[in-house]
């Protein structure tokens, strides 16, 4: 088991920049896949990066391709989410997830680990 703690999130306007970290606890962070998932108010939690253990194989959904870029840093244990060019679209609470031994899944259910969100507000 891992536990996972979201920071970075925060009010930005469109166009601009965030940098979210999803750090965790526990010496085999490494055998973990990550994914970023968010919820938007009255939306259901979707889907927006994975990273595979070893940071070599990743997969963003379609709307975030060209923007947003995940990566991390095993030795810190730290995964990370590079948000650039944000839309107001993007505005939810964002939730970091773990799955042990995965090879990064976009399925929800697959993760058995998760963050309490980080909130981002993008203003028009």
């Amino acid at each position: 088991q891992v536990q996972l703690v979201e920071s970075g999130g925060g009010l930005v306007q469109a166009g601009g920049s965030l940098r979210l970290s999803c750090a965790a606890s526990g010496r085999t962070f490494s055998r973990y896949a990550v994914g970023w998932f968010r919820q938007a108010p009255g939306k259901e939690r979707e889907f927006v990066a994975t990273i595979n253990w070893s940071g070599r194989s990743t997969y963003n959904v379609d709307s975030v391709k060209g923007r947003f870029t995940i990566s991390r840093n095993n030795a810190e244990n730290t995964v990370y989410l590079q948000m650039n060019s944000l839309k107001p679209d993007d505005t939810a609470v964002y939730y970091c997830a773990a799955e042990y031994l995965g090879l990064g899944d976009y399925a929800a259910g697959a993760y058995t680990n998760w963050g309490q969100g980080t909130q981002v507000t993008v203003s028009s």
